[in-house]
């Protein structure tokens, strides 16, 4: 049957849980041993491997009907060269969706669950049978689509580093990170365990979690009698106790803004107030009229990483000044 089109389709995947063990201890029935002498269910493994195979096996089938398809495993992603033209198909977690996003320059995403009765799938809007027609509509720009603002690094000699989700900044190990933090007009040196900066899609996420931690250590330091008002701003106030105490057992709602938002956020963790290191510039705001620079006074092991990947990132020792902001390209995610 001949293809519909000579479009390049690229189909996104990555090893199952299963495939990665059997990489690791060769053979199947080892990978069974271990599992099991874990005290593990080795038949959720295989189920969970099964139900992925078939979804690749329907949408290799299905996609091969509209154009070239090739398929990359997630390894691969940040040394292969996209075509301006092509479109990607993503069959795997949110996760897998976010870190291929960051490689790409503006080509559509459409994004397939490949077992959505495993995963829940934010990301993920579309079934391994919805994907031949969803596709379709992508050729003939007939499918809407959802912008996504990345964060970016660059580094004096031109180095930069994309997020999707969010970019650290700090040290390489459990050790204190020493930088200067710059934002409009304040600058202020810095020890803490470091910096995170989240976009949009990022903002439910590692934030969300920055923010309830930040939130609930004030109120109970209040509570407990360990906060200052330095430390807490106002938050051992009278009326913020109270308020405090009557949202407490009530679930708050997930923090975030929208994904194609003009602006990140920054927030620092845990900073360290000494005779030289500040605490004032904890959480911010960096857009384009406002970005973060940070220099670093890490004489090794300081790093900028994106989206949780350690292993892709931009070494960040003393002297080197990092401009934080919104990147110049944008994400597309098919609707």
């Amino acid at each position: 049957m001949p293809r519909l089109t000579e479009n390049k389709i690229v189909l996104i995947t990555r090893k199952t849980r299963l495939e990665e063990l059997v990489a690791r201890y060769n053979t199947l029935e080892q990978v069974r041993f271990y599992v099991e002498s874990l005290g593990a269910d080795f038949s959720d493994y295989q189920r969970e491997d099964a139900a992925h195979k078939a979804a690749l096996r329907l949408l290799e089938r299905d996609l091969a009907e509209l154009g070239r398809v090739q398929v990359i495993e997630r390894f691969y992603v940040p040394n292969f060269l996209f075509g301006p033209e092509d479109t990607v198909v993503v069959a795997g977690q949110d996760g897998l969706v976010a870190n291929t996003l960051k490689y790409l320059q503006e080509q559509p995403v459409v994004a397939v669950n490949p077992d959505p009765g495993r995963w829940d799938g934010k990301l993920l809007p579309f079934t391994p049978k919805e994907a031949r027609l969803v596709v379709k509509d992508v050729f003939r720009n007939k499918r809407p689509f959802k912008e996504i603002t990345l964060a970016q690094a660059e580094l004096p000699g031109g180095a930069r580093l994309y997020a999707v989700n969010d970019l650290f900044i700090g040290p390489k190990s459990h050790t204190s990170a020493r930088y200067i933090l710059e934002t409009g007009e304040e600058t202020e040196t810095q020890s803490s365990s470091g910096i995170i900066v989240s976009t949009g899609l990022g903002s439910t996420g590692w934030l969300s979690s920055v923010l309830s931690g930040a939130a609930g250590i004030a109120r109970l330091s209040c509570e407990l009698g360990l906060a200052s008002a330095d430390t807490t701003r106002g938050a051992c106030s009278s009326d913020a106790r109270e308020n405090g105490r009557r949202a407490g057992g009530q679930k708050a709602a997930a923090p975030g803004f929208d994904w194609s938002a003009e602006y990140l956020y920054y927030s620092v963790r845990e900073p360290f107030p000494s005779r030289t290191t500040g605490t004032s510039l904890a959480f911010g705001r960096v857009d384009a009229a406002s970005p973060l620079s940070v220099t670093s006074l890490m004489p090794s092991n300081g790093v900028i990483f994106s989206d949780g990947m350690e292993d892709d990132f931009l070494e960040f020792n003393s002297g080197q000044k990092a401009v934080i902001g919104i990147a110049d390209k944008r994400g597309r995610l098919v609707l």
